[in-house]
């Protein structure tokens, strides 16, 4: 039991120290778990703390750089850490953990660098995180080693931070003992690199977001500014500075406009009173004191980075404390108009964003220049011609009296060219009178009274002026030096410094002058000028209707003062474009326009006949009054308005209708008027038609409120719009009766036309003619049936008809007209008159068997067709009923009559041409055949002429060399034999001499030999050069090509001995025999052969080695035709040149080396002379193939063979 108890006790022991190990095991996993988890929460409160930066700071990286860096030295317990950021080409310190004062200084001290000299970057540029574990190690950069002893660690770890595969920054951890960090910490920098680029890219969102709306919201402001001020633009340069200096951030901000040949200031943002002085005074400046009007001419944007490097910009920049500029043009139609200069205190170049800003402002500055310029230009405009309606309406209204005219021009002059007074004289017996004047000032007015008239001698300027014609001017009364001292007292009474007068010429003489001063001195612009010398033509047209007033009476048209009454004439017009003569809309929209414009509540539209008024429109009658006026007819009494306008009053306007005469005394239009429609206030207006009223317009108010000299003058608008579409009315009436008259003459006109068009498309189709002439001539006149009868041989026959039935047409096809009185046709063609019968039953002469057949026409109408005054056919036209033909259906088939007589005679000489036509031709054709082949002869036979010289001088030393070669090799044979009885020469020199001698006799019979066969190319070559193109007659194909391929191979050889070629051959034993000049198809045959030589050559010189240069030739039989084809592997034909490749003279080959005549020669020896084809296949750099296609039968007949 002991044993068994020390055994348990044993075992109980070592189960307890297993229980004890796996405890302790369990408390470190325990601890190890615990330690895990408190990182993992560590790591995600510092992402989540960095979260909450960036969320905090989307506009500035900055703390989350700074949280990022001391996130990561905590949890990577390292010695300190380090955020970098790329911005250009430079590494900037954006984050740091201090160390030591002494450190850190260095550390900012390092920065920023150039990317360049920054060794790390290179490492981690492609993404990888980097890790030194030792400084101090070798393979360390020295900048690294000195940067770790400078901060105080020895090992380091770089992750760098990347945005879209482009590495933008980079972090780093410390360590202050050697070693490596592991993976966790690795993946935990890499982490917070992420976190840093989240950052960065928020950040920049965030602020272009902010730029953009910032731009925008600026944008709106200038252009409200525009909006509100289109006539200056002042506001908006102001606006413009302001926004420029603002969201650039800079010290101050200056519009420049150019003017003249200088720089203006035109707006600027101030900074302190003594800089602002020394801007002002620095403007305005020529340009060519002014640089950066020639820095921005271009329309790009410039930039000063550092004043002080710049002279011409040094003196104001330090006046005015800034240091950069960045200048931006003004551009308007390519031309710069002005500069915006933006400054800042540092040095330095302006962003890319605020240089595109300060674009868009100088831009908007253009825009607003520009838009104020046509403001103006259309103020000006409508200024002027305001005024000159005024003036208008003044010399409408005082046709007999020029007086309020002169004075009107003297106000409207004074008021438009911003003058301080002015003066009309008119020339009257030799003496010059003040006609008006106006001032500003009536000081003076005594001295000028008394000054008039004046003699045209006078030393005044309106003297001077009218007695040359020219205008005149002073810039300054009281400095120009021929000015007389009453001159210079008056100006300075009246109060004036410059005066300008223009003439009022009436054809080139002056009749009087138009004067306006001002209270400056200096120059008066080109369009015052312009616009006083337009015053002086009215005054002068003022003057004419005087006296022209009886005559004619000036139509005036005012101009339209606001958009709201040129909508309304405009829409108010289109009414009338649109009313196609119905007055009733028209009238329905002008009351409604001028109700509308004129604030009224009802009106109406009356017309005038002379004795009774009608009414033709009303809008917005009360229902009472509108029953009124529907009962009782439209009596007005004498003191109404629309008696009133009848007596000549221009308009009437009561302002009480309550208080007018008319309703005191009980008059019933105006009683009706107040107390059933309860009108307060009355506008007419008369409609006026060449001086006699035609009705006239009334609108009402029901409150009394007199309508405005606008109102009325519109209003007066509308009537004259009311005459216009009635009289448009009447025209439209008149011109429907003319269209209706013209039509009838239009369907005649097409007619003829569409015959003449027959005619000139069928000029052989003579029946196609007649048909359609006597259509149209039944279908215009009125006709159900129509013939024309035309002479043929020495009778006559129908050739046409139209609307008479079948059974007749096939009972008069071939029956002849007699020229007698039984019939209208056979009258007709009995004399050259027109026949015209009402009723053929009633005739006593008619008498026609087919009359029941044809359809029992009852009128008849016969024109003759007449040709140099003999009758050559007939037209009748025939109506079932009893009704004549009008002249106008006379003339009509008396014209259709000639155009058949003009289709027959063309039809005539048509055949006679035709036939003349086909004989020329072939006397042509024979021509040009014979004239070929005289050219073509003469060509070949100066060649042949000098290839025969040639030959025969080869021919003779030839047979020379043939002969004596012969000789010499019989010559050999006997010193053999003599040798052989020489008994002193031994066997070894016996043996030689042998050797020699057969070697000089087989060299001596190549030579026999090979002269044979040049004696062989002589002969051919005399055969081919015999005058003219030889003998004509069948020949061998296959053997002709089979000669040309030896001779053109054999010469090529000569004259280049190391020249090789594979010759292929593919005759066709069917080939045969054809009829040609053997000679001459040789002669083609040699030069496209050598032309193919000459193409493979080159291609090999060009190819190098490994090229085959080859040429084929080969026949075929086709029947009535032999083919041949020439085909080398050389270099090919370029399309462009195949093009001319035939034409005499050219050639591709080097000066020298080809004459251009070959392939023309060939192509007219081929098909000039044997009727045959010579066609061409190739491709550049492959092949090239010309094809012969000859006649088997020549087409020549013995008389025509050279």
């Amino acid at each position: 039991m002991t044993a068994l108890s020390e055994d348990m006790a044993a075992a109980l022991k070592r189960r307890i120290d297993e229980l004890e190990q796996q405890l302790k095991s369990g408390t470190a996993e325990t601890a190890r778990l615990a330690d895990e988890k408190r990182q993992a929460l560590e790591r995600q409160a510092a992402t989540a703390d960095i979260l909450k930066v960036i969320a905090a700071s989307p506009s500035d990286a900055r703390p989350v750089f700074e949280a990022i860096a001391s996130s990561s030295k905590r949890l990577l317990d390292g010695f300190s850490a380090t955020v970098l950021q790329f911005i250009g080409d430079e590494l900037h310190l954006v984050a740091y953990t201090p160390t030591s004062p002494e450190a850190d200084r260095g550390l900012k001290a390092s920065f920023p660098r150039r990317i360049a000299d920054f060794p790390t970057f290179e490492l981690v540029r492609g993404g990888e995180t980097i890790q030194f574990p030792d400084s101090e190690a070798n393979d360390v950069p020295q900048l690294n080693r000195d940067l770790a002893r400078l901060r105080g660690f020895r090992s380091v770890l770089f992750t760098p931070l990347m945005n879209r595969g482009t590495p933008v920054g980079m972090i780093s951890v410390t360590g202050a003992q050697p070693g490596a960090f592991d993976a966790e910490h690795v993946q935990l920098l890499q982490t917070f690199a992420d976190q840093a680029v989240i950052a960065i890219e928020n950040a920049r969102l965030f602020n272009e977001t902010r730029q953009a709306l910032e731009r925008q919201t600026a944008t709106a402001d200038i252009l409200k500014v525009m909006a509100a001020s289109p006539a200056d633009v002042q506001p908006v340069f102001d606006a413009i500075a302001a926004n420029a200096n603002r969201l650039i951030g800079g010290f101050s901000t200056a519009v420049l406009r150019y003017v003249d040949g200088a720089a203006h200031l035109a707006a600027f943002t101030p900074t302190d009173p003594a800089g602002d002085r020394v801007l002002q005074a620095s403007f305005p400046v020529p340009f060519a004191k002014f640089p950066a009007y020639q820095l921005v001419a271009n329309g790009a944007a410039a930039q000063l980075p550092d004043t002080e490097l710049e002279p011409a910009a040094r003196n104001i920049a330090r006046a005015r404390g800034y240091r950069s500029m960045l200048f931006a043009p003004l551009m308007s139609e390519g031309q710069a108009i002005g500069v915006i200069i933006a400054t800042r205190k540092a040095t330095g170049a302006f962003s890319e964003h605020h240089v595109r800003l300060l674009q868009t402002f100088a831009d908007q500055a253009a825009i607003a220049i520009k838009n104020v310029a046509l403001f103006n230009a259309t103020r000006e405009a409508l200024e002027r011609q305001t005024a000159t309606a005024d003036i208008l309406k003044v010399i409408a209204a005082s046709p007999s009296d020029v007086t309020p005219v002169f004075q009107a021009i003297s106000d409207s002059a004074k008021a438009l060219i911003g003058g301080h007074s002015s003066a009309v004289t008119r020339v009257i017996d030799g003496m010059l009178h003040l006609a008006a004047f106006t001032t500003d000032n009536d000081g003076g007015n005594e001295d000028l009274l008394r000054s008039f008239p004046a003699p045209l001698s006078a030393s005044g300027i309106h003297s001077r002026v009218a007695t040359s014609g020219q205008f005149a001017f002073r810039t300054d009364m009281q400095s120009e030096p021929d000015l007389t001292v009453a001159m210079r007292e008056l100006a300075r009474t009246r109060g004036y410094r410059s005066i300008l007068v223009v003439p009022m010429l009436r054809d080139g003489v002056a009749i009087g002058t138009i004067g306006v001063t001002r209270p400056e001195a200096g120059h008066f612009p080109d369009k015052a000028i312009n616009l006083l010398k337009t015053f002086a033509d009215q005054a002068v047209i003022a003057i004419e209707n005087t006296r022209l007033f009886n005559e004619v009476q000036a139509r005036t048209h005012e101009l339209t003062e606001s958009l709201e009454q040129q909508t309304a004439t405009s829409e108010v017009l289109g009414v009338i474009s649109r009313s196609a003569g119905d007055l009733a809309p028209v009238f329905e929209a002008m009351l409604s326009k001028a109700m509308q414009l004129c604030g009224a509540s009802f009106g109406v539209l009356n017309t005038y006949d002379g004795t009774q008024f009608n009414s033709a429109a009303t809008y917005g009658l009360p229902p009472a009054y509108d029953e009124f006026r529907r009962k009782a007819p439209l009596n007005y009494g004498p003191a109404t308005a629309p008696a009133r306008l009848l007596k000549g009053e221009p308009f009437v306007e009561i302002a009480d209708l309550l208080e007018s005469d008319a309703y005191r005394s009980g008059e019933p239009n105006r009683r009706a008027l107040v107390d059933l429609g309860g009108a307060r206030c009355l506008l007419a207006v008369p409609l006026l038609q060449d001086e006699r009223v035609v009705g006239n317009v009334m609108i009402f108010r029901q409150e009394n409120r007199r309508f405005s000299e606008k109102q009325i003058t519109l209003l007066n608008q509308f009537a004259a719009q009311a005459v216009i579409a009635i009289e448009n009315a009447r025209l439209l009436s008149e011109l429907r009766q003319r269209t209706e008259n013209l039509t009838e003459a239009l369907q005649q006109q097409t007619a003829t036309a569409d015959v003449l068009k027959v005619i000139s498309r069928s000029a052989f189709d003579l029946q196609a003619v007649l048909d359609t002439l006597v259509e149209s001539a039944a279908r215009l006149c009125e006709a159900e049936m129509a013939a024309i009868t035309r002479k043929t041989g020495n009778a006559y026959f129908r050739a046409g008809s139209y609307g008479f039935p079948t059974e007749f047409v096939e009972f008069v096809r071939t029956l002849p007209v007699r020229p007698d009185k039984r019939t209208i046709t056979g009258r007709t063609l009995l004399g050259d008159k027109v026949v015209h019968v009402t009723d053929v039953l009633e005739d006593p002469d008619y008498f026609f068997e087919g009359q029941e057949l044809s359809g029992n026409p009852r009128s008849f109408l016969g024109v003759p067709l007449l040709r140099e005054g003999s009758t050559v056919g007939a037209i009748v036209l025939a109506r079932r009923a009893v009704r004549p033909f009008s002249e106008k259906q006379i003339e009509l088939v008396t014209s259709f009559a000639d155009q058949a007589v003009i289709a027959i005679e063309n039809v005539r000489l048509f055949d006679e041409v035709q036939a003349r036509t086909k004989e020329l031709a072939k006397s042509l054709d024979d021509l040009r055949a014979a004239q070929d082949r005289l050219i073509q002869t003469e060509k070949l036979a100066s060649l042949g002429q000098l290839t025969a010289g040639i030959a025969h001088e080869i021919k003779n030393p030839l047979n020379f060399i043939n002969n004596f070669a012969a000789l010499s090799a019989e010559l050999a044979d006997e010193v053999n034999q003599v040798l052989a009885a020489v008994t002193t020469v031994t066997g070894d020199v016996r043996a030689d001499i042998d050797e020699l001698t057969g070697l000089l006799k087989d060299n001596l019979q190549k030579v026999v030999q090979h002269g044979k066969r040049a004696d062989s190319i002589v002969k051919n070559m005399l055969l081919h050069s015999r005058g003219g193109s030889g003998e004509h007659g069948p020949a061998d194909i296959n053997a002709l090509v089979e000669e040309s391929l030896n001779l053109a191979y054999h010469g090529a050889r000569a004259e280049k001995p190391q020249f090789d070629v594979t010759l292929q051959r593919d005759l066709d034993p069917e080939a045969g025999t054809a009829e040609m000049f053997p000679q001459e198809i040789a002669r083609v045959l040699l030069n496209l052969i050598s032309n193919g030589f000459y193409a493979v050559t080159k291609r090999g010189s060009e190819a190098g080695g490994g090229f085959e240069p080859t040429l084929s030739a080969s026949t075929r039989d086709r029947g009535s035709h032999v083919e041949i084809r020439i085909r080398d592997n050389g270099i090919g034909i370029p399309p462009e040149v195949k093009e001319k490749m035939f034409n005499p003279f050219f050639t591709t080959k080097p000066a020298g080396e080809g004459t251009g005549l070959g392939l023309s020669i060939s192509h007219d020896i081929i098909v000039k002379q044997h009727g045959g084809t010579l066609d061409i296949e190739t491709e550049p750099g492959e092949f090239t193939e010309f094809t012969i296609r000859l006649p088997r039968k020549s087409i020549f007949s013995d008389k025509d063979r050279g």
